[in-house]
């Protein structure tokens, strides 16, 4: 138990705490993913076909979309444990709704609402980098982050394993529970730590987040920098399974599932980014992870006819990623550790915004241009984080991060206001 207490002796986070949190994470954004492969037997049981069953889809992205906005500013206003607590008990009462579902609208509307509190994952995430020490928030924030893509990554894969033990509700029944006991151990575990209390309202706290876009130039970057990230990370999982289903590979479902596992590979080297920040490199690692962006997707092209090219582009992508998300949240959560859940939630949205219109991009861009297309289509996002990665590093002082003189002194006199 005292393994779990929140900070080493020198200061740091513990180890088991640390461990928690990232498999908390995992777990929470994984539930917005485990429906997807499910879709058409879900569809046959409640008599509502895939394609209303695909409603599930949109309801989970629009009920993400909506806690990124809503619930995850939270965390600079309330009790964050609290807040973390509850956001993944909530979880887990409509994953038992979902695992009930009689019929396809209860399980439109149980899907959407635990998308809304699945964003606990984000309240984690900052709440670990406010909890760390300066010198390792790198690899802290890189460890929580490799929890969340890997749940992300494996979810399909552990989703189809499930359903085939006991039908589709034993992937929801399974996560609830999960999701229950991750809510009594951070209760347990999580340490106290508050916001700002009672000095902003609600209201004012919506207004902040947004106005964090106006007064930090550098989360500008960071969010058009990440969006482009995401948009071409959603193009390649999104397009893939349309090329593996096809001629040459003419692979099974469950085959496809088992192919987020090359993705979790590079999800794994995020610590190796977050250490890299932690000694001073942290430009110098998005600097190459725009490059490994862009480097990807001659890869990913040559795999249409090459299983061993396809691997290394897909890996090579899904680390370049990495690098590119991680580097950016470590820039960012050293600018207002007052205000890092706002923060998370501006960049977050941005990037679900990116990540959304990709897969919907791949899948037009597909049906009329097949895998060249969607490769061009990767690249020229992926170019695009680099671009704007260049352009930051001339606008921003190199030195100290931030805005060029002029501009930083706006930038402190608008924010008295706030």
């Amino acid at each position: 138990m005292t393994a779990m207490r929140s900070h080493n002796t020198d200061g740091g986070l513990s180890r088991g705490l640390l461990l928690l949190m990232s498999v908390a994470t995992g777990l929470a954004v994984a539930g917005n993913y485990f429906a997807q492969p499910l879709l058409d037997l879900i569809g046959r049981e409640l008599g509502i076909g895939s394609s209303r069953a695909a409603l599930l889809v949109t309801a989970a992205q629009i009920g993400y979309a909506l806690g990124l906005v809503l619930l995850v500013p939270l965390g600079d206003l309330v009790e964050r444990r609290r807040l973390a607590m509850s956001l993944y008990a909530a979880t887990a009462v409509f994953l038992l709704v979902s695992a009930t579902a009689p019929n396809g609208m209860v399980l439109l509307v149980s899907t959407a609402l635990t998308a809304l509190t699945s964003v606990g994952a984000q309240v984690v995430v900052p709440f670990a980098a406010t909890l760390a020490a300066p010198a390792e928030r790198g690899r802290v924030v890189g460890t929580v982050m490799t929890g969340l893509m890997l749940g992300l990554l494996l979810a399909r894969t552990a989703s189809g394993a499930l359903s085939e033990l006991g039908g589709w509700r034993t992937v929801y029944w399974v996560t609830a529970v999960l999701m229950a006991l991750m809510a009594v151990l951070l209760r347990a575990f999580l340490p106290r730590l508050g916001g700002d209390g009672g000095r902003r309202s609600y209201a004012g706290l919506l207004r902040s987040t947004a106005a964090m876009f106006r007064y930090e130039p550098l989360l500008r970057w960071r969010a058009g920098i990440g969006a482009l990230s995401l948009a071409s990370f959603s193009v390649l999982w999104t397009a893939l399974t349309f090329l593996l289903a096809g001629s040459p590979y003419d692979w099974s479902e469950s085959a496809i599932g088992l192919f987020g596992l090359a993705g979790a590979v590079g999800a794994l080297t995020a610590t190796v980014a977050g250490r890299l920040a932690d000694r001073g490199y942290v430009q110098i690692v998005s600097g190459a992870g725009t490059v490994l962006l862009v480097a990807s997707w001659p890869a990913l092209a040559a795999g249409a006819h090459s299983l061993v090219l396809l691997l290394v582009g897909v890996i090579v992508l899904d680390l370049a990623h990495q690098a590119v998300l991680n580097s950016s949240q470590n820039v960012l959560y050293a600018l207002r550790p007052e205000a890092r859940n706002r923060i998370n939630s501006a960049f977050m949205t941005s990037l679900f915004v990116g990540g959304a219109v990709g897969s919907a991009l791949a899948s037009a861009v597909w049906a009329n241009s097949g895998w060249t297309g969607v490769c061009v289509l990767g690249a020229t996002l992926s170019a695009g984080t680099l671009v704007l990665w260049i352009l930051e590093r001339v606008t921003v002082d190199r030195a100290t991060g931030k805005p060029p003189k002029v501009v930083g002194d706006l930038v402190r006199t608008s924010t008295k206001g706030e």
